[in-house]
Parts: C-alpha cells; sequence; structure tokens
C-alpha cells in the first residue's frame, strides 16, 4: 500500500493530475481497516481542499475514519497534522477563520510525532504556513521551513522539498533577495517536473515568473495559464493572475488575491511524497 506498490502508484498517478476524488476511491476499500490508508485519503481530501476550495464535507468524513482507525501515536500525530492543514486551508482561502483550530491541531501533532517520525517533516511545514501567513512571524516560518526541508531531503521526499524550497524562496523575494528566490522557485518547479506532479506546476511557474525579468516573465506564465487551463482551472486561487485565464475562472468561483496564491501550500498525503 506504500508508494512503490501498483497501489500507490496509480494513487500518485491520479493524485498529480488532480484526480483527487478518483485517487481516493482506490484507497477507500481499505481505509475502514488500515490506518496508512485512511490517512492517504483524508489527506487527498484535505489537499483537493487546498486547490480548490470545495468539498469541505468531504475532507472532515474522511478525517473523521483517519482519527477513528489510527493505532499508534505516528498515526494519530499524522491525523492531527492534516486536520490543521485543512482548518488551515479554510482560514487562508477566506471561507472561515479556524486559525485556533489549526494551531491546537498542530500542537496535538508536535506532541505526538516522536522527532524523527515519517510525519515529522510535513508537521515543520505546516507550522511554517502558519507562523508565516496567519501569525505573520516570518523568521519563525524560515525556521520551521528549514528543518522541513532538511527532513525531507534525508527522507527523499522530493515532493515536499518542492514545497519548502518554494516558501523559502517566497521569503527571499518579499525581502528582495531576487536571486536567491530565482534559485528556490526553480528548483521547485524542476522538482515537479521531474516527479510528473502536472496540478503543482502551474503555481510553481506563476512563482518563478513573479521574479523573472522579462520577456522570460511573460513566457512563464503563458505556460503556466496553459496548465491552468488544462486542469479546468485549478487551483483556484491562480484565477485572474494567469493570462487567459478569465474563461477558466468562471468554473472556479472566483480568485484569491495574489498574496494569497502565495500563501498556499500544497502538502503531500503520508508515503505519498
Amino acid at each position: 500500500m506504500g508508494p512503490d506498490t501498483p497501489l500507490g502508484r496509480a494513487v500518485w498517478r491520479l493524485r498529480s493530475r488532480g484526480c483527487w476524488e478518483d485517487a481516493a476511491a482506490l484507497l477507500e476499500p481499505y481505509a475502514h481497516e488500515y490506518p496508512q490508508a485512511a490517512l492517504g485519503r483524508a489527506a487527498l481530501f484535505v489537499e483537493r481542499c487546498m486547490y480548490t476550495a470545495d468539498d469541505w464535507a468531504a475532507a472532515e468524513d474522511a478525517l473523521r475514519v483517519a482519527e477513528a482507525v489510527a493505532q499508534v501515536d505516528d498515526d494519530r500525530g499524522a491525523a492531527a497534522c492534516e486536520r490543521g492543514q485543512l482548518a488551515y486551508a479554510a482560514t487562508v482561502l477566506g471561507v472561515r477563520d479556524r486559525t485556533d483550530e489549526a494551531r491546537a491541531a498542530l500542537g496535538r501533532a508536535a506532541a505526538l510525532l516522536e522527532p524523527n517520525a515519517p510525519g515529522r517533516a510535513m508537521l515543520d511545514f505546516r507550522r511554517g504556513l502558519l507562523a508565516e501567513n496567519l501569525s505573520e512571524t516570518p523568521e519563525s516560518a524560515r525556521a520551521a521551513y528549514r528543518r522541513a526541508h532538511a527532513g525531507a531531503t534525508a527522507r527523499g521526499d522530493l515532493l515536499l522539498c518542492s514545497s519548502t524550497w518554494r516558501h523559502l524562496a517566497g521569503l527571499a523575494a518579499r525581502e528582495g533577495e531576487l536571486a536567491e528566490a530565482r534559485h528556490g522557485f526553480a528548483e521547485s518547479l524542476r522538482l515537479r517536473e521531474e516527479l510528473g506532479f502536472l496540478v503543482g506546476m502551474a503555481p510553481a511557474l506563476a512563482s518563478l515568473a513573479d521574479v523573472q525579468p522579462e520577456p522570460e516573465a511573460t513566457r512563464l506564465r503563458r505556460e503556466a495559464g496553459r496548465l491552468f487551463r488544462l486542469l479546468g482551472g485549478v487551483p483556484t486561487w491562480l484565477a485572474g493572475r494567469l493570462p487567459d485565464a478569465a474563461e477558466s475562472e468562471a468554473h472556479t468561483g472566483g480568485a484569491e488575491s495574489e498574496a494569497t496564491a502565495d500563501a498556499a501550500a500544497e502538502g503531500a498525503p503520508p508515503d505519498e511524497g
């Protein structure tokens, strides 16, 4: 049931193209018996919420299943981490302020996960998101992202590395360190291309475009727009930022601001990155 099994590879292929519901359906027969299947299924629905700002009830239901079948502290900690991410997504996308819930859930995850647990790097990354975007403490966010990056690198979690590169680069861009930002955004894009994480490539292209001079910036935005339209207007918070995106925007329920787009996170389900 791991990422290198036929089931794991099938889930990844669907997830990488934004087919979260189809990917979750593959795990559903196992979710009430196997904690990792339940966690993976819940994480898929949580990620769909972040990318589409929709289907929150399905994510809540899947999380309750994952919490119910968890057997050890690592499982419980991973489920708490997903609950924190769902609350964070609802807050940063403007659905409902669940800041306190996000902090409490990630605090519970920190208490349950051992320092060397597989989910610790993801927890550090998500604590960085809260520090950057809800607490507005960039130095704390940078420290958390660096811990997450080190942990993801040690475990070979290249998808999480692509997210830590992206958010470290975003902090550098805010501080005017454009060379550092270009390097980080380029590394994030490179990893997503290598992994075939199609649904995460448009945000990576758009972020890199923001720190590139013309005409490269326009070329990158056009490529991001092409992928955005190919995936049916996902992620929704890119609508309005990309060339020729107006047609897709009508099907996505509107656009978030550029700041919100840069704040959004791309996390990986346990053992799926």
